[in-house]
């Protein structure tokens, strides 16, 4: 029987997004298999893949908030902002960074803050993704970004730092398209130095945690087992982020066969809604663009198939 839910993954270091899938495509012996936002190969952290009908959820995962651990090295700046690139600048000085300076410069990169998005990244201008243009020497105009830095926590305890480079820890919650390692950037220019992002774990995905995941290695020893089924969260755990409303009697008919209708209440302050029948996803609604007072389908999840409405 396919296997169908949201796994959560732990991926280590050295593997691209790509390869889980891959490989929970042999382990697993299903085809419907997607993740739910890349992490860079020497990224490591929370992955939730979506299986079987799941899938269906992706795109609502990857758009949820991300909590992040990242160390900042001030001293040095690489190609590609991380520690895979190379030297771009570098600063030897003897620098002494206080906690009360990195503290406000940590709360003027907090709300909505301006990112350019690095040449090696997958962001697209004119058709191509910027690393096929940095692989060949090339640069083009980035398009300016705007991300939303919900924190950023100074870890540790120092009350300053010193040396020619100084490194220390991160946590950073944000929302979609946030590049950490751009951040790291910017907080190496607000101090006046060159900085990159040496390393990188993603501690958090939407409701997705650390302590929920498990590893490829362990899912195929629990697929062996033949109990997969016991570390899969529903499909519904996908949606945790919209309101949930089971269909009443007189929509029933409406929604089944995706049909336009008056709106709901729950989308006055939401911009979707998740209609549940028996307790389970049936549909996800959103306000109509072009009839206002109105809501209609933005996805279809299937009603069981005995089901006579």
């Amino acid at each position: 029987m396919e296997p169908n839910g949201i796994l959560p993954l732990w991926k280590e270091p050295g593997m691209t997004s790509h390869d889980c899938v891959f490989r929970l495509r042999k382990i697993l012996r299903t085809k419907k298999v997607g993740h739910t936002g890349t992490l860079d190969p020497q990224v490591d952290g929370v992955l939730p893949i979506c299986l079987g009908r799941s899938t269906k959820v992706a795109e609502y995962i990857t758009d949820q908030g991300k909590t992040y651990e990242a160390e900042v090295l001030i001293g040095f700046s690489t190609e590609t902002e991380d520690a895979e690139g190379a030297v771009v600048a570098r600063d030897t000085s003897e620098k002494t960074i206080t906690r009360k300076q990195l503290e406000a410069v940590l709360k003027s990169l907090t709300g909505e803050i301006q990112q350019i998005p690095p040449m090696y990244s997958a962001v697209k201008v004119d058709g191509r993704k910027l690393y096929e243009y940095a692989r060949k020497g090339q640069t083009v105009e980035r398009p300016v970004r705007t991300v939303q830095i919900d924190s950023i926590e100074l870890l540790g305890e120092a009350d300053a730092w010193s040396g020619q480079n100084i490194r220390f820890r991160i946590r950073i919650r944000c929302g979609k398209g946030t590049y950490i390692r751009t951040l790291a950037v910017q907080i190496g220019e607000a101090l006046g130095y060159p900085a990159h992002m040496s390393q990188l774990t993603r501690t958090q995905s939407g409701s997705f945690t650390q302590e929920q995941c498990v590893t490829l290695a362990e899912v195929e020893e629990i697929a062996q087992n033949g109990d997969i089924g016991s570390i899969l969260q529903p499909l519904a755990y996908g949606l945790s982020a919209f309101p949930f409303e089971e269909i009443p009697a007189d929509l029933l008919f409406g929604i089944k066969n995706g049909q336009v209708l008056e709106e709901h209440p729950a989308l006055k302050a939401e911009p979707l809604v998740v209609f549940t029948y028996q307790g389970e996803p049936a549909a996800l609604y959103k306000r109509h663009p072009d009839k206002p007072g109105k809501m209609k389908p933005e996805k279809m999840f299937g009603f069981p198939p005995t089901d006579e409405v």
